[in-house]
């Protein structure tokens, strides 16, 4: 069969047979009288072969020494193109991510976009120091690449250049809270609380609703509390506030650092929800200063104070409390007025440790002063 047939029917083109022969790697068997190039059939199932080893990503070497060296043995040639495949998938990954957030930016033109992309590359470098400049002069820009801004905030273990990203973030606004919801569903722990860290620092209603969801992160205790942490129990008195099965989701949520710090963001705005946790963290000792104090805030209502009071009260009445533990809860309620802390601050003044009455009742006794 002559070059121009081979080529019209395996769809390799005249040129590269010429180079194929020139290669020695296809070369004609037969030449006619007239000293044209005929291949044979074994010629031709040849050419086919190198079809199919370039079409795996073979260079012509590699496929000659495939066809050519009886020694050849193809497992670690395949090794390697896996990896060669994976890495070429990587760069092209990287770039599609990387074209995403550009045309997520929005931008008016070429220096938007040539803005964008240098941005993108200083929150990508090794510096810490680099990447924390760069979140902080994304504040300046316009438009804002917030996607590119999430990804980095979610991934970033440099607490200087994770705050600096968490400020952009609150100051961008707009689609962030939508997009930190996807690190919240994250199976990285590390991840979600970077998520709540950041849902800590930006206002508004969408960020206090993801904030909600991720105080129940660890699920509910035994007892099965309500969704929002209140009123679950079966067994606790009317004037409590809190069942024991509270108690127990509370303790499971707090055992949460991702619920932990979405309580701490809720307790500072105001939202009811986070009592269970706040209190079991003061139990726990785990951020307890902060949590009295995010406690202390929600008191500022006074029938949320006497709720407060109760779910301490409750723990009391209901867990075998260490000294510290009590002694921890006489601190809280320092800060927590109304009738029931007064009655919990009383029992803890009669309490057979030393430092918790002594706490408890010169908290009673400023009280009476005033």
């Amino acid at each position: 069969m002559l070059i121009g047939e081979v080529a019209r029917r395996s769809g390799v083109s005249a040129r590269m047979l010429r180079h194929y022969e020139s290669l020695g790697l296809v070369r004609p068997s037969v030449r006619t009288g007239s000293g044209y190039r005929e291949y044979s059939a074994e010629d031709i199932r040849r050419i086919f072969h190198v079809e199919s080893l370039r079409s795996l990503g073979l260079s012509l070497r590699e496929v000659a020494r495939a066809l050519d060296d009886p020694g050849f043995r193809p497992a670690a040639l395949v090794d390697d193109l896996v990896q060669q495949t994976r890495a070429r998938i990587a760069e092209e990954t990287a770039l599609l991510t990387r074209l995403r957030r550009i045309g997520a930016a929005d931008p008016d033109d070429w220096e938007d976009v040539l803005q964008t992309v240098a941005l993108l590359h200083a929150l990508g470098s090794e510096s810490a120091g680099r990447r924390q400049r760069a979140a902080l002069s994304s504040a300046g820009q316009d438009p804002v690449p917030v996607e590119a801004l999430v990804e980095a905030v979610l991934h970033e273990t440099d607490p200087n250049a994770a705050g600096a990203l968490r400020w952009a973030l609150a100051r961008a606004g707009g689609q962030a809270p939508a997009l930190l919801a996807d690190g919240l569903a994250s199976p990285v722990a590390e991840v979600r609380e970077r998520a709540v860290l950041a849902l800590a620092e930006i206002p508004g209603d969408e960020a206090t609703g993801l904030l909600r969801s991720a105080l129940g992160e660890a699920g509910a205790g035994p007892g099965g509390g309500s969704e929002d942490g209140y009123g679950g129990g079966s067994g606790g008195g009317p004037g409590d506030g809190y069942g024991p099965g509270d108690s127990a989701g509370a303790g499971a949520a707090a055992g949460s650092v991702v619920a932990r710090h979405a309580a701490l963001a809720l307790g500072a705005r105001g939202v009811a929800a986070a009592v269970p946790v706040l209190i079991d963290m003061v139990v726990r000792g785990t951020n307890d200063v902060d949590a009295a104090d995010a406690l202390s805030t929600l008191a500022g209502d006074p029938d949320l104070a006497e709720e407060i009071a109760a779910g301490f009260a409750g723990r009391l009445a209901r867990d075998p409390l260490t000294a510290p533990e009590r002694h921890a809860v006489a601190q809280a309620l320092a800060g927590i007025e109304g009738a029931v802390s007064s009655r919990a601050l009383a029992e803890l003044a009669r309490d057979e440790d030393r430092a918790v009455a002594l706490t408890a009742s010169y908290v009673l006794r400023l009280r009476g002063s005033r």
